[in-house]
């Protein structure tokens, strides 16, 4: 039998098991990079404005380190340079999260060996997974090139097959990471890990250089990304370097998938506690997920630190652009520039704390299907008992990271910390919401529950791109985030925060009561 026998039935079982989540990462990516044209127009629309930007650029190394650096004044240009990064990361994101799904938690809950006793090659589930990734990818890649075609064609072509190809590198790096541990978890944290270590090289040769010409840029495939300079003169040869990355991981994963048990990993997970050391069911929950809480409270303090240490030069930057500094109090408020900057900032981290806590709440999801829980809750562990030891992880854990990243402003900033971690903490409702929607999704509709993913996925494209386009009151308030008080400098209303707190309390609870009320699914 070939060792790829099957991989056409896997990747259409793995589309349609992906046909929200994927989606759903795929809209935010092209929407927040087709929408910065018109938005760009209306900030840099005359040639004084955009030489001012790139004088500031020139002298300020901290946002060249956090956006890179620009190439070419045009519309596209200023696309490419505005969210290239951020749209890289997001493909990346979304290539190890389809691999990871694809092999690592297909072994992990006993899937892939029910599939592996019929007619399934060695290597089908591997190739499907990267198929998988691929369709994604081609997909980011046309319709980037479509949306942005009018702006040039070529460099449209050129932003769209960098993005996609920064996916298809990260995602061949997620499937190697997936030979090395037995954990899909652990697999998604490495993976993400490189992820990090990318940006941080990206951001530190941007930071020395402002044409992207430093040795720490071309050492990123995220420095690659912006070094094929679309829309200014395109070096398409750059491409070689994601085709070469791209193949030569590939070729290792499949070597690495070829020397190994199915199940199996050449870095096997540690044996846990012996018994007596784990004594409730929320000690468990802690052990499960301590490895990612303590991951995104290390991103969080580092996030708050970077941008405490770009508060000072937010002025300067804007500065006399009023399209620019509306948009700054759109999202922040009316209340000086820094605090508007400060504000929105805080911002945008409780929108990606909403992630953090989906995934967290979704753990429950995966105790469930992998055939965990069940053996636990025949133990004398109520469900109600069990479950509540991961919600307190996710809801506790996501005040735990605000107040690491606020912890960094005071780091990075150094003024006004009582403010900025009032500011904080008032992100909390919204995110509790969030994970109160995938809490009611899980407890009622389990199949539902990726579903979550898409809402937090439509609170980040609204919280990011909403203030950006103008978006009419009526589309912000779709979003939690939309009704909270515009801290610090605004004025504090605890009407929106307390509602959205028994909000939350509500959608868990009913979740609860749906969880125990159904059967599991196993």
């Amino acid at each position: 039998m070939s060792t790829l026998a099957g991989t056409g039935t896997l990747l259409r079982f793995a589309l349609r098991r992906d046909r929200v989540t994927t989606p759903a990462w795929l809209a935010v990516n092209a929407l927040m990079v087709l929408s910065m044209p018109s938005t760009l127009r209306s900030l840099y629309g005359t040639d004084a404005e955009r030489t001012d930007l790139v004088r500031q650029l020139q002298t300020n190394a901290s946002y060249r380190a956090l956006i890179g650096p620009l190439h070419d004044t045009s519309l596209g240009g200023l696309t490419a340079w505005r969210v290239g990064v951020y749209a890289g990361l997001l493909a990346a994101v979304t290539g190890l999260l389809v691999v990871v799904r694809h092999t690592r938690d297909e072994e992990e809950s006993g899937r892939a060996e029910l599939l592996a006793s019929g007619a399934v090659g060695r290597r089908a589930s591997l190739t499907a997974a990267l198929l998988a990734a691929a369709v994604a990818n081609a997909v980011l890649t046309l319709l980037v090139t479509a949306g942005l075609a009018a702006e040039g064609t070529a460099g449209a072509l050129a932003l769209g097959l960098g993005l996609g190809a920064t996916g298809m590198v990260f995602a061949t790096t997620a499937a190697i990471v997936a030979q090395f541990t037995e954990s899909a978890r652990l697999a998604r944290g490495l993976t993400s890990a490189v992820l990090g270590a990318a940006f941080v090289l990206r951001a530190a040769g941007d930071s020395a250089s402002d044409d992207g010409s430093s040795p720490w840029t071309w050492l990123s495939p995220l420095g690659w990304l912006e070094n094929l300079r679309p829309f200014a003169a395109e070096r398409w040869w750059v491409l070689l370097l994601f085709a070469a990355a791209m193949l030569l991981q590939a070729a290792a994963a499949y070597a690495l998938a070829g020397r190994r048990d199915l199940g199996m990993s050449f870095f096997p997970t540690r044996p846990g506690p012996a018994a007596g050391r784990l004594g409730s069911a929320a000690a468990l929950a802690w052990r499960l997920q301590r490895g990612g809480v303590l991951g995104w409270s290390l991103g969080f303090f580092l996030a708050g630190v970077v941008y405490g240490g770009l508060t000072e030069g937010a002025a300067g930057l804007v500065g006399d652009n009023d399209s620019a500094r509306k948009i700054f109090e759109r999202m922040g408020g009316q209340s000086g520039l820094t605090n508007a900057f400060l504000a929105s900032m805080v911002g945008m981290l409780g929108l990606v704390a909403a992630l953090y806590v989906v995934a967290s709440v979704l753990r429950l999801s995966g105790e469930e299907t992998s055939g965990r829980a069940e053996p636990l809750l025949a133990a004398p562990v109520g469900r109600l008992r069990w479950a509540a030891g991961h919600l307190t992880v996710a809801f506790a854990g996501a005040a735990l990271i605000m107040l690491l990243a606020a912890a960094g402003f005071a780091v990075g900033y150094g003024r006004q910390v009582g403010p900025i971690l009032g500011a904080c903490l008032v992100q909390l409702p919204a995110v509790w919401v969030v994970g109160g929607v995938a809490v009611l999704l899980y407890g009622i509709a389990p199949r539902l529950a990726p579903a979550a993913w898409g809402v937090a996925a439509a609170t980040l494209l609204i919280g990011w791109v909403g203030p950006a386009l103008n978006a009419p009151r009526l589309v912000l308030d779709l979003s939690p985030f939309g009704h909270l008080p515009k801290l610090p400098g605004g004025g504090m209303e605890w009407g929106p925060v307390l509602t959205l707190t028994g909000l939350a309390a509500v959608l868990a609870g009913a979740g609860l009561v749906g969880l125990r009320r159904r059967d599991l699914t196993g």
